[in-house]
């Protein structure tokens, strides 16, 4: 389960893939026969040894915790991301495969452990850091007033470039959507996260995941589109009203 409390579908591991390729190569993966050590944690994280061809099993782990998307490591030498490795335990996670057991994250293997332990040390730190920033805040009215604008113009910038791509993806046409794979959405939504604006990055990853739902996911995928421009207008149009 992730933090969420839902475990994921199928489809929706499939609409991380990069490209078709690395969703089909991903797919192989998905059975628990090349997996072994594999385990997972309430926290959202999934770790997993894969046989591949060399001597020593590829170490892969995921976190699905994170608000700002999965993370993924693995030892293989693929740069795609998420790589097969990734995509074939999530497919096995998402199955409920009997062999990958839950348990306390602090139980994960140590070359899982240390880098989960990295990830949760960095997200630490910049919960500190704006707690921090929240309590100068309070102390500096006029500084707290500049950073607000500061973000609100980061959050605008965001919103009319989530503008400009939704207008490329109609004009070009939605199935240009299912071929990018997930890989346009993130980086979509990586630029969200970038411009202070998480609410549009959860919203852009939503979409990533239309184009494999299914039969009907044009339709689906365009009223996800008009909505999320009803609420990018809002923001750009909100002195206004």
């Amino acid at each position: 389960m992730t933090q969420q409390g839902a475990r994921w579908t199928a489809d929706q591991v499939l609409a991380l893939a990069p490209d078709p390729a690395s969703r089909k190569a991903g797919s192989k993966l998905g059975t628990a026969g090349p997996w072994s050590e594999t385990g997972s944690a309430d926290e959202g994280t999934v770790w997993g040894l894969c046989k591949g061809s060399g001597s020593k099993p590829y170490q892969t782990v995921v976190d699905l915790a994170d608000a700002a998307g999965p993370a993924y490591k693995c030892s293989c030498p693929s740069r795609k991301f998420p790589c097969k490795h990734a995509l074939g335990l999530l497919l096995v996670w998402a199955g409920g495969e009997s062999s990958l057991a839950t348990v306390p994250e602090e139980r994960a293997p140590e070359w899982a452990a240390q880098w989960l332990a990295g990830r949760r040390k960095r997200t630490a730190d910049k919960a500190e850091q704006r707690a921090g920033q929240e309590a100068r805040s309070a102390a500096d009215p006029e500084a707290a007033r500049r950073r607000a604008e500061r973000r609100a113009e980061r959050i605008s910038a965001g919103a009319a470039e989530l503008e400009q791509r939704l207008s490329d993806l109609l004009r070009g046409g939605l199935a240009a959507a299912e071929q990018a794979g997930y890989g346009l959405w993130e980086e979509t939504a990586a630029r969200m996260v970038d411009a202070q604006a998480p609410g549009l990055a959860a919203r852009v990853r939503e979409l990533g995941a239309i184009p494999s739902s299914g039969p009907g996911w044009p339709a689906r995928l365009l009223e996800e589109c008009a909505l999320l421009h009803l609420l990018d207008q809002g923001w750009l149009r909100h002195e206004r009203l």
